[in-house]
């Protein structure tokens, strides 16, 4: 029985355009459905919740083999930065 891996990355964003809690939801909204659409993985704001410029995205893939897992999870993060409306301040990635 193979065992399945876990690949999860986070990316902290920093929003300088947007002005409000509400405004910020509206662009993660989009984002979030274009990477899930895209790459078939989980995505989920996970801090900066209450601030309005700051964001931190995780994005989770379940595979077979921890490359394929790293390999998705680094393409889903590729992406968000390419379209982001504002800045990466820092990426992460990490194999369970």
């Amino acid at each position: 029985m193979s065992v399945a891996r876990v690949a999860v990355g986070t990316v902290e964003l920093h929003l300088p355009d947007v002005g409000s809690l509400k405004g910020k939801r509206h662009v993660l909204k989009g984002l979030k459905e274009r990477v899930r659409a895209r790459f078939e993985v989980a995505v989920a704001e996970v801090d900066h919740l209450d601030a309005w410029q700051r964001a931190t995205l995780a994005v989770a893939c379940v595979a077979r083999d921890s490359r394929h897992a790293n390999e998705v999870v680094s393409k889903a993060l590729d992406f968000i930065e390419a379209n982001v409306e504002g800045r990466v301040i820092d990426v992460s990635v990490e194999i369970l």
